[in-house]
């Protein structure tokens, strides 16, 4: 693709793009009116369904007036950080030496299977039993809630790479390292990222589950203390902020798997071949 074609390739896709966000736009401002009329006129319980009016009073009043939520939102977003890093790791180094050794895979089959297929609600208070009501309990939740995904993409992804470019390394003599840095994990690559988005996505309702069943601070307490007098506005703040968080974050996810796994991209495959072209010309003209 020349740089013309990249330049009008990019000139067609603004205003789609612009076209795209106005639309979705306007469906958010029709609903949200059609919401306000509808408590308004009594079509909606105003008890259930607060005013979207009193929901915009509320950010500004439990962020700016009262600011309680900051301290709520932290803990939470700490236990989400902490225990999707750490599941996350546990699941795709796991996955690894499964991967790498099929007995233990063999043998390794059955448990994993039967503790993904436990509900998570389940062990939940069998945790925090374990490890208190602090916010070890609630990270180790999260982590539970984070490993499945990751553990059984890469997993996926390193025993099913392809047989022809198995063969053709092997028939190259090439080293089991080098297969599992050439071949295994850029195979697995695709799936690594998309377990990863999986297991982020579950961290915040992970630690929400948390947060609900045993805590004295967090969203997951905000949430439930404000639903318990019916101050549905503030709690519609919670959740909307939450949401907010989650999807800003699995757009950030998306971002991550869009450079880390480029090549299935084929603009950006071509942006990084030619900058890897322009790196390897000049350093052949600095030894010249």
């Amino acid at each position: 693709m020349s740089e013309a074609d990249e330049r009008a390739l990019r000139g067609a896709v603004g205003p789609t793009s612009r076209r795209i966000m106005f639309n979705h736009l306007a469906i958010l401002m029709s609903l949200l009116t059609a919401w306000e009329v509808g408590v308004r006129t009594g079509t909606l319980d105003a008890l259930f369904f607060p005013l979207p009016t009193d929901i915009l009073a509320g950010f500004w009043r439990l962020y700016v007036v009262q600011g309680n939520v900051w301290s709520h939102l932290g803990l939470t977003m700490m236990e989400v950080s902490i225990g999707f890093l750490a599941g996350s790791a546990l699941g795709i180094g796991l996955a690894v030496v499964v991967g790498l050794v099929e007995p233990l895979r063999r043998y390794m089959k059955p448990y994993v299977i039967i503790t993904e297929a436990t509900p998570r609600i389940a062990i939940g208070p069998v945790i925090i039993a374990a490890f208190g009501f602090g916010w070890t309990s609630k990270v180790a939740i999260v982590m539970l809630v984070c490993f499945f995904a990751p553990f059984v993409n890469t997993l996926n992804g390193m025993v099913n790479v392809d047989d022809d470019e198995l063969d053709m390394m092997r028939s190259m003599r090439a080293s089991k390292l080098q297969i599992f840095r050439k071949l295994m994990i850029p195979d697995a690559m695709p799936e690594i990222m998309g377990g990863l988005r999986l297991a982020m996505a579950s961290a915040l309702g992970g630690a929400l589950v948390a947060e609900f069943i045993a805590a004295n601070a967090g969203m997951g307490v905000l949430i439930n203390q404000y639903t318990g007098v019916l101050n549905m506005a503030s709690a519609f703040v919670c959740v909307l902020t939450l949401t907010a968080i989650g999807f800003f974050i699995l757009r950030f996810m998306e971002a991550v798997d869009r450079w880390l796994v480029f090549w299935g991209d084929r603009a950006r495959t071509e942006a990084v071949s030619r900058r890897r072209a322009s790196a390897w010309a000049r350093r052949e003209e600095g030894r010249t």
